[in-house]
């Protein structure tokens, strides 16, 4: 596909899939993750409404290995089966590494790779420009790149000017740290007709507005309808309504997520609870993130219910 058809398929539910561990030893649960694409695809996500994202934060990436990290995404892709496009993964500290991801992630058969700054070390623009293009140099799988400003650098909207212009870079996974001086509306504003912008930070009503053509949203692992009926209220522009809808659904799950950062750190393991509590296979996540399942159960129970979420036990 090229850069326009791929950043077509960038569109809708951006859906990051956890990545299942068996309890008795934590080594990978691969059919529990087949068991839950077919939910996902049950429950109505397809090529027209959404993007599946494995082996990302919430999919464990960093207590991954590189062999187990490829075989996360090629159960995700082979259960998607062309249906739904499929992002693998790409996050590292080693450009060596992310050389390797990216040119696996087009063996495999991925439509995209999300990558982010490298961690640990403060890098440079510099450094991560070098970065995105050696990674683009050994692979032509469409480019997503995500703002993970919390771990290293943040990236500058003079940056996103220069990594436009590489013919593979076809998304942005976007947050910004700035609440006052809208950096990430002008960023929106000004990328969204040349990028797929994917709200990474709940901002969906102005961003919708603005032109993005995704929205990251964790509750779909556990409720894929309900964000597909969110999504179709801002692809229909009724604003109000799925604002609405957010405070009613999405901030109880954020509120329950914050109280449990305080306990233990890591991603996914509010998802893996919740769909635990609707009956569907899950599992911890891998040390060091602490298990979380006995301390809040009832209150993600409760926290569901509240919601009116279906079939929770």
């Amino acid at each position: 596909m090229n850069q326009e058809e791929l950043r077509n398929c960038l569109y809708g539910c951006y859906v990051t899939v956890p990545t299942m561990f068996r309890d008795d030893d934590l080594e990978l649960d691969l059919p529990s993750m087949r068991q839950h694409i077919r939910f996902l695809k049950k429950g109505g996500m397809n090529g027209q409404n959404a993007v599946l994202l494995a082996g990302g934060a919430a999919g464990d990436f960093s207590t991954l290995s590189f062999t187990e990290r490829l075989q996360v995404a090629e159960t995700v892709i082979e259960e998607a089966n062309g249906e739904i496009p499929v992002v693998m993964g790409a996050q590292t500290t080693s450009t060596r590494e992310l050389v390797e991801l990216a040119s696996a992630a087009e063996q495999l058969g991925a439509d995209f790779i999300q990558i982010s700054a490298p961690f640990y070390f403060a890098n440079t623009e510099g450094d991560f420009f070098d970065y995105v293009t050696a990674a683009a140099e050994a692979s032509n799988v469409g480019f997503i790149v995500y703002n993970t400003y919390w771990t290293s650098a943040g990236i500058s909207f003079g940056l996103i000017e220069k990594l436009v212009k590489i013919p593979t870079m076809v998304g942005l996974k976007w947050a910004s740290s700035d609440t006052t001086r809208m950096v990430f509306e002008k960023v929106v504003d000004n990328f969204s007709d040349r990028l797929s912008i994917i709200d990474n930070q709940n901002r969906f009503v102005t961003s919708h507005i603005l032109g993005a053509r995704a929205i990251e949203l964790h509750i779909c692992n556990h409720w894929p309808q309900f964000g597909l009926q969110l999504w179709q209220l801002l692809e229909d522009q009724k604003y109000v309504e799925a604002q609405k809808e957010m405070v009613r659904v999405i901030l109880p799950y954020l509120q329950l997520w914050a109280e449990m950062e305080e306990y233990t750190a890591g991603d996914g393991y509010l998802d893996k609870l919740c769909m635990e509590l609707v009956g569907l296979n899950s599992s911890r996540c891998r040390p060091p993130t602490r298990d979380i399942r006995d301390m809040f159960r009832e209150k993600a129970r409760q926290m569901l219910m509240q919601c009116k979420t279906p079939g929770v036990i």
